[in-house]
C-alpha cells in the first residue's frame, strides 16, 4: 500500500503544497477571518490522474474542519471533490 502524499500548508504563499515527481502540486487559498477561500488547484501534467489534487483538497478541508473554518470553494475541482465526499458539505458557506 502506498502512503498518502505529504501535503503541507505554506502559509507564506497561501497554498497547500505537495511534491509531485519533479514538480509541485498546489491548492491556492485566501483566508479572511473564519473563511477559507479555496481558489485554484493544479498538479503537474505528468502526474495528473493519480489522486494528488484530491489529496490537496482533502488536506485543506480537514485543516478547515480542525480549525473551525468555513470553506468557500471557488475552485471547480474542490467543488466537485465536495460533491463526491458530502461529509465536507457542512463546512461550505456561500461566498
Amino acid at each position: 500500500m502506498t502512503a498518502p502524499p505529504d501535503v503541507t500548508d505554506n502559509r507564506e504563499a497561501s497554498r497547500f503544497e505537495l511534491r509531485a515527481g519533479d514538480g509541485l502540486g498546489v491548492l491556492d487559498y485566501t483566508r479572511e477571518g473564519d473563511r477559507l477561500y479555496l481558489t485554484h488547484t493544479e498538479v503537474p501534467p505528468a502526474v495528473e490522474g493519480r489522486g494528488l489534487g484530491s489529496a490537496l483538497a482533502r488536506a485543506a478541508l480537514e485543516q478547515a474542519r480542525v480549525q473551525g473554518l468555513h470553506v468557500v470553494p471557488w475552485c471547480p475541482f474542490v467543488r466537485a471533490y465536495i460533491d463526491r465526499y458530502p461529509e465536507y458539505a457542512a463546512l461550505v458557506v456561500p461566498g
